[in-house]
């Protein structure tokens, strides 16, 4: 129960403090400049609709995942920083229930994210029997790498010294995973598969794409999904091991 209060002030804090609808509504102007450009190459035959629909979706899911990790990485050594982390650590809930409550929060912004999402593959999909399966894909293979993020961003923020050292370690860590889906295509070999399949990044977009793209069916590349799992687990093993321990007033590997 205490979990479920902490959750509703923390998505309440995040809603109507105005964080969530800037974010928000800043990510639908750059889905709808993509979706525009994606609509246009389709005219020009540059595009066919199913390349289109996985354009617009593993946008979608890269720009989820990263305002999800944002909010994340913020929400403790923030809080610290504001000076607002004491009052909630004298409230009579256990700090396993404040860092679920931070979690939830932090994925009530890729649940939107998602939702605003809709729209716009089923503007470019439609027609083509692809929207549902795309939609799909987006929930299950988003929801895994948005939520190892978020966990992975709470345990950044809470042994962080300050904001800026939990911002900077998180983005720089999502850019090293993201890094590899914008470069060529990485040669068909076993090493080159080995490091696609580690990373839940890369192996979440690359199975994305050959479900859509290549009409592979979901069970056929299942493999690719280990690592997200992987990571959901062990980062939410994580997160209920330590997360209690180190919610404290200082942040800093050294702080007890």
């Amino acid at each position: 129960m205490s979990a479920r209060i902490i959750a509703g002030q923390e998505c309440r804090d995040l809603w109507l403090s105005g964080r969530g609808p800037v974010l928000t509504f800043a990510y639908a102007v750059l889905l709808s400049a993509v979706t525009y450009l994606a609509a246009t190459n389709q005219i020009l035959n540059f595009l066919e609709q199913r390349e289109s629909v996985n354009l617009v979706l593993q946008i979608a899911v890269a720009v989820g995942v990263l305002l999800t990790l944002v909010v994340a990485a913020d929400a403790i050594s923030g809080e610290r920083e504001r000076g607002t982390l004491e009052s909630l650590l004298l409230t009579p809930v256990s700090r396993g229930s404040i860092v679920l409550g931070k979690l939830v929060a932090a994925m009530s912004l890729w649940g939107m994210v998602f939702v605003v999402a809709v729209p716009y593959l089923w503007v470019l999909g439609k027609g083509v029997a692809v929207v549902g399966e795309a939609l799909l894909l987006g929930l299950v293979v988003g929801t895994l790498l948005a939520l190892s993020m978020a966990a992975i961003g709470l345990l950044i923020s809470a042994r962080s010294s300050t904001n800026k050292v939990s911002l900077a370690a998180s983005l720089f860590l999502l850019l090293a995973l993201f890094a590899p889906t914008q470069l060529p295509a990485m040669p068909t070999s076993s090493v080159g598969d080995l490091l696609v399949r580690i990373n839940p990044v890369t192996a979440g977009m690359h199975y994305i794409g050959l479900v859509l793209l290549k009409g592979h069916t979901w069970t056929q590349d299942l493999s690719y999904l280990i690592s997200p799992v992987v990571t959901v687990v062990a980062t939410a093993v994580a997160l209920v091991v330590l997360g209690p321990r180190i919610v404290r007033l200082t942040g800093g590997v050294g702080s007890g």
